[in-house]
């Protein structure tokens, strides 16, 4: 279960900011949602892996593929960048090549390559089948309660926290800590938020998604191939407190994020605004 490693983490990250013992793990609560995108079981044939380069499909996995590809060669100088590698119409091969290239990055590092396909279709999934998308925001929803004062997401967690967020004018929720978040990431994430993000005769912004009282922090690596775009003030406005942290050689992993003390205090800060009993989803 996902809180068993999260829950020491926040501890963790808590006690680096000065608030150790702040909030108890009975007032931790996690939604997990993984399950709703595992492919229905089978058996398999000797030797046939989950997923291969040919389970990549056209249109938004290759394109996310392509941009985790861009992100990775531009923060590591042992991935060759795609245009040296062709283009992603060059379909298989390019597919191939993306994947072959990320998987000896130090981001990608010991993640097999079916992994890498499940997570192209699970962003995909979530941003193209609505019974999906619905699905996720229920198990969220169920969790954010009148006492929930702070909600952590990471990575594609985060743009489901943020909608569902969006979608409870009123809640009571004052701290939003976002890790390793795709929300900043143009096409694919950012222009398929719900609500859709609006300008008014300017440069697109993403709703706020809560009140006035609430404080909404982004911690990103600077090598999180997730997290492209590190800083989120352009797309939702200088409101968000972004921050870049160094979580060695697992940019993206989620304990790491958690245990840093940027982390720690924006957590804290949130469950000392006011009232007894603060919980955190």
């Amino acid at each position: 279960m996902l809180l068993n490693d999260w829950w020491p983490a926040i501890s963790d990250g808590l006690s680096r900011a000065g608030a150790d013992g702040l909030v108890a793990e009975s007032q931790v609560a996690m939604a997990y949602y993984g399950d709703l995108f595992r492919p229905p079981g089978r058996f398999l044939a000797a030797g046939d892996p989950p997923y291969t380069a040919a389970d990549v499909e056209d249109g938004f996995e290759q394109e996310l593929l392509a941009a985790w590809w861009q992100s990775a060669a531009e923060h590591d100088p042992a991935v060759v960048p795609p245009d040296h590698a062709g283009s992603l119409a060059a379909v298989p091969r390019s597919v191939q090549a993306g994947l072959l290239a990320l998987s000896g990055s130090k981001f990608f590092a010991n993640v097999a390559l079916r992994a890498m396909v499940a997570d192209l279709k699970q962003v995909r999934a979530y941003f193209l089948d609505e019974e999906a998308r619905a699905a996720v925001h229920a198990r969220i929803d169920a969790l954010i309660t009148e006492e929930t004062r702070v909600v952590v997401a990471h990575s594609l967690g985060s743009v489901a926290a943020y909608e569902v967020l969006c979608a409870r004018p009123g809640h009571k929720v004052r701290a939003l800590v976002t890790l390793g978040s795709p929300l900043g990431i143009p096409n694919l994430v950012f222009h398929r938020l719900r609500p859709a993000p609006s300008g008014h005769g300017g440069p697109l912004r993403g709703a706020w998604p809560g009140g006035e009282d609430l404080v909404w922090t982004n911690l990103a690596d600077s090598g999180d191939v997730v997290a492209l775009a590190k800083d989120l003030r352009p797309r939702f406005g200088l409101r968000v407190r972004c921050a870049v942290v160094d979580n060695g050689a697992h940019a993206h992993s989620a304990v790491p994020y958690l245990t840093d003390r940027l982390c720690g205090e924006a957590i804290a800060a949130g469950l000392l605004q006011g009232e007894e009993a603060p919980a955190i989803t």
